[in-house]
């Protein structure tokens, strides 16, 4: 029986191995995603829930940046729709619960000739208990809107991250002189 284990196991990984798979942010900071997010830059996003989202996005990319500060080749455009949903009513029709609702248009827009490469959504959302203290209710919206901006951030990376593993947001190479 722990023949036949071991051989499956053996087996099973070498089916693995040639399937492809290869990871995300293969060769580190020289690898083509930690390239493409290192030049990306964001552009400034409108209202309080924008500054969370662009600093929880800044924080995210500047680590493939090497401290350096955002490159300047790619540009994310991000708008921003936030909403609060009043679910849970009393018979006195008094709220509840509410749902917090984040959601984000993002284009990854190519700075130099203005062409969008991404055009791509993200959201996230969470639930609110309202209760008696209306400064508590307001702490817990605050703070729903803190951890959906995270979200949605890791989100837009994550994608970004793919886009620029399937080869999306390369420099384009330098045509070669005529003649040769």
């Amino acid at each position: 029986m722990r023949n036949l284990l071991t051989s499956c196991l053996v087996a099973a990984s070498l089916l693995v191995g040639g399937c492809g798979l290869r990871p995300l942010y293969a060769n580190g900071s020289k690898g083509p995603v930690a390239q493409v997010l290192a030049d990306v830059d964001v552009a400034a996003i409108e209202g309080h829930n924008g500054w969370l989202v662009r600093n929880a996005l800044r924080d995210r990319l500047q680590a493939t940046q090497g401290g350096e500060g955002a490159g300047k080749r790619l540009r994310l455009d991000v708008r921003l729709e936030d909403s609060i949903t009043g679910f849970g009513v009393r018979a006195d029709d008094t709220v509840t619960r509410e749902r917090r609702t984040l959601r984000a248009r993002y284009q990854l827009v190519n700075a130099a000739t203005g062409e969008v490469l991404l055009d791509a959504t993200a959201f996230s959302d969470a639930g609110i208990d309202v209760v008696g203290s209306e400064y508590a209710t307001i702490a817990a919206e605050s703070s729903a809107l803190e951890r959906l901006a995270s979200a949605v951030a890791d989100q837009i990376v994550a994608r970004l991250a793919v886009f620029a593993n399937r080869g999306g947001g390369q420099p384009a190479a330098a045509p070669a002189p005529a003649g040769q």
